[in-house]
């Protein structure tokens, strides 16, 4: 997992998820805090643009444009939303066309 070495975590052992560990067999687990991202300039790449609509995910749109699910964070990276939380239907989302540069500009 070399994309979580260097995220922050916590450890979070509230009670109110007391019965939840509890049926894990767990007394507490470790939580990674959303990554932020450190703004892409887009406009120097070729991109394509899609309207968010109910039903999209990263990976929906990085399988429909890459072929692989696997590089949804590109995309998420590109439009500075760490999840998919942090896009709301009707936005704007900018697709880099060639992904091996994205990779070279994200990595």
């Amino acid at each position: 997992m070399p994309r979580y070495d260097k995220r922050i975590t916590a450890i979070n052992d509230l009670d109110i998820y007391k019965d939840t560990f509890e049926s894990r067999g767990v007394k507490k687990i470790k939580q990674y805090r959303t990554q932020t991202f450190k703004k892409v300039n887009i406009d120097t790449f070729d991109y394509t643009e899609r309207i968010w609509r109910d039903g999209d995910s990263f990976w929906k749109l990085s399988k429909d444009f890459y072929g692989d699910p696997q590089y949804w964070y590109i995309i998420a990276r590109f439009n500075n939303a760490p999840t998919e939380a942090h896009v709301s239907i009707g936005d704007t989302i900018k697709i880099p066309i060639n992904l091996s540069l994205a990779l070279q500009v994200v990595t």
